[in-house]
């Protein structure tokens, strides 16, 4: 949460393979025509994990933001292949770049190369339909992206759990015991962090309780950043410097029942931090990708986007739930697992739980529009142990 990623309509960031052409970082000479030359593959088979491959080369040289492969199905929602490259030097001799490694259902999909020039703007390639054999297994391939309801779940779905702590938001935030809101370690200036391309000026006014539902609703502040944007005043409820001072540790599932936002520029997240690191995001989610979470280990690194348009909508409740296992993390979507990182958190790892309304300053998505307020809702927090 603190460390942004690029990120385009649910292509995740990260690592990829570039041959033949170095990186750069800048890009002061305007770009060239890209044209593609080679999109790979053609054909998969279900649950059967491939990368994808992208060759382009363009008119004249210039360094493209970011690179990578896109993906949509059938009702176009976004499938992207994992691993986006940033700073790639685009030539007339032609680069070619490698994604991460997915696996998808059965069917067809429209896929294509994009890129993104200096001004932010994203340019789609030519695409073409990716067909998705079935399994040749007479075991049916599992579905990459469950399909859960979105009704709240009872308890936690790692066995052999007890509710140990729990915020249900049936009275006012407990701020100086449970809870602080004016301050969090995880920001730059306490109550504020410009540099993480955000525009939040944390306030205790911004949460508000009614009716067992906690409302983080942010708002154009009076403050001024330090790179000169406006701030906006919103919510954050940390446990960090409260007295009772709680702390996830490994072994602990928590979860959370959320509303996600559909204000532009809205950034909610379920999040840990303490000493400078020690997060793991629950979730991250923006209005832009309506369809999607970020999920993301950053202790011993490991990291999911999910995407899964009957669970997860601008508007709609959601439960999101994360188990800080050893050597795997693992996130349920509505009680089932979607995600297992396989490197986890070690045996002595700690954290104090953020749950906030982020606001984006508009580098990797949409900044807010206009001075309408923007509101979030959690109904709970629970951490079973």
């Amino acid at each position: 949460m603190r460390i942004s990623k690029p990120a385009r309509v649910g292509a995740l960031a990260g690592a990829a393979a570039l041959i033949g052409i170095p990186l750069a970082a800048g890009n002061a000479e305007a770009a060239g025509s890209v044209y593609q030359d080679a999109l790979s593959p053609s054909a998969m088979t279900a649950g059967v994990a491939a990368k994808a491959s992208l060759t382009v080369h363009s008119t004249s040289c210039f360094t493209a933001k970011t690179v990578g492969v896109g993906l949509r199905d059938v009702y176009g929602s976004n499938m992207d292949f994992p691993g986006n490259a940033s700073n790639v030097r685009i030539c007339p001799e032609g680069v070619t770049f490698t994604s991460g490694a997915r696996t998808l259902q059965a069917g067809t999909y429209t896929q294509f190369g994009f890129w993104q020039d200096a001004n932010n703007v994203w340019h789609n390639l030519p695409s073409r339909t990716l067909t998705v054999a079935p399994a040749t297994s007479a075991t049916p391939a599992a579905a990459s992206t469950p399909t859960p309801t979105s009704a709240p779940t009872t308890g936690s779905p790692v066995p052999g759990k007890a509710l140990t702590w729990s915020e249900e938001f049936d009275g006012a935030v407990a701020y100086g015991s449970k809870w602080t809101g004016e301050r969090s370690s995880a920001y730059r200036y306490a109550n504020h962090n410009p540099d993480d391309n955000k525009l939040d000026w944390l306030t205790t006014g911004g949460v508000s309780v009614a009716d067992g539902v906690a409302t983080f609703t942010a708002k154009p502040s009076a403050h001024i950043l330090e790179n000169g944007k406006q701030a906006w005043d919103t919510g954050l409820l940390t446990t960090e410097y409260s007295s009772q001072g709680f702390q996830v540790k490994t072994g602990d599932y928590a979860e959370t029942r959320v509303r996600m936002p559909a204000g532009t520029g809205a950034w909610p997240a379920l999040w840990t931090w303490k000493n400078g690191g020690s997060e793991i995001d629950s979730f991250e989610y923006h209005p832009d990708n309506p369809n999607l979470l970020e999920m993301t280990n950053h202790v011993k690194s490991g990291s999911k986007y999910v995407t899964d348009a009957n669970a997860v909508a601008k508007d709609k409740w959601v439960t999101i739930g994360t188990y800080y296992g050893t050597n795997s993390v693992d996130w349920y979507v509505n009680g089932v697992k979607v995600f297992s990182d396989g490197t986890g958190v070690g045996a002595t790892w700690s954290a104090y739980l953020i749950l906030n309304l982020s606001l984006s300053a508009g580098q990797y998505h949409p900044a807010p529009s206009g001075s309408t307020p923007i509101t979030f809702a959690a109904d709970y927090v629970r951490v079973y142990r």
